[in-house]
């Protein structure tokens, strides 16, 4: 469990920004309000609270709040909430905050986007399939939308819906500079990354660099017991030869012809570069992941079982 002084720290440090109502004033303040932590009661007493009043003083009725709020304000509640107090498995909280954002269609809209911009922004440090697939199911289900205010999120969901934490992953073919092709499932390892990556995309270069760097990963690669399959998803191919170098050699590093991970949705090339860490039954332990250190973490503590 994440410690709560973190949390309570984050808590004060954000009421300390939020601005003062002058004394008779009367007009209603927008931004966002944090609950009152029970300081008596033990540390996981006050985990338990927070996560479950953490949005108590914030009115879903009142739609001014769509208009009014600070939108950076209320994203930084948002993924503070995710962050500290949900699980990454963890869809409840999630879903019944779409709840309760749902007494109204602007209302519902609003925590929508917030939503969209924390859980799903290709470039939210929170970016979560499996938390933003309660988001999805919330507008699916939800009255307020029709039928084809609904196929972008069904659309959204078919996708997110692939490779879920827990899961076998989805085989697929690559091919090797060769031409040799292989599938994902011939390999034999205890751990797999999956690197979907873009050649001369700086992001791309921070995260492989981070990978040679780590410990954990050269070790593992060293005994044995970790494949890295670095997958080019684009078709062309020119850009792919020109960085061929730029992949170290104890990597498998391939393209995959016919762009059928593309095609098929057979994994999320939207956002790239991607992390996917498998086990040797091909269940996916990390997910669509930029997070090095996550990789790191996991593969620390499975590799002790």
């Amino acid at each position: 469990m994440r410690t709560l002084i973190y949390i309570l720290a984050l808590v004060i440090a954000a009421i300390g920004c939020t601005p003062k109502q002058k004394s008779g004033e009367v007009a209603k303040s927008y931004h966002f309000r944090y609950v009152q932590v029970p300081m008596q009661a033990t540390e996981e007493q006050q985990f338990a609270y927070m996560r479950d009043h953490f949005w108590d003083k914030f009115d879903f009725a009142d739609t001014l709040y769509c208009t009014k709020a600070d939108t950076v304000e209320m994203c930084r509640a948002y993924a503070m909430y995710v962050q500290n107090l949900v699980g990454p498995v963890d869809q409840e909280p999630i879903r019944k905050l779409m709840q309760r954002a749902s007494v109204s269609k602007k209302m519902f809209d609003y925590f929508v986007m917030l939503s969209d911009k924390v859980l799903h922004d290709p470039n939210s440090p929170l970016r979560s399939d499996e938390l933003y697939i309660a988001v999805l199911e919330a507008q699916i289900a939800s009255p307020h939308y029709d039928k084809y205010e609904k196929m972008a999120p069904e659309y959204d969901l078919r996708i997110a819906s692939q490779n879920r934490i827990g899961r076998k992953a989805n085989d697929f073919a690559y091919t090797l500079k060769s031409g040799r092709t292989r599938n994902l499932y011939s390999l034999k390892s205890d751990f797999i990354i999956i690197y979907i990556n873009n050649p001369g995309c700086s992001m791309c270069r921070d995260i492989s660099e981070q990978m040679k760097q780590s410990q954990i990963i050269s070790e593992l690669l060293r005994n044995g017991r970790l494949k890295i399959v670095a997958i080019y998803p684009d078709e062309d191919l020119e850009e792919w030869h020109k960085h061929y170098s730029d992949i170290p050699s104890s990597w498998i590093n391939a393209y995959d012809k016919g762009c059928h991970i593309r095609r098929e949705n057979l994994y999320n090339v939207n956002a790239i570069p991607a992390l996917y860490l498998l086990d040797k039954e091909m269940i996916v332990l990390v997910k669509d992941s930029t997070n090095v250190g996550e990789i790191e973490y996991r593969l620390s503590q499975s590799a002790k079982k």
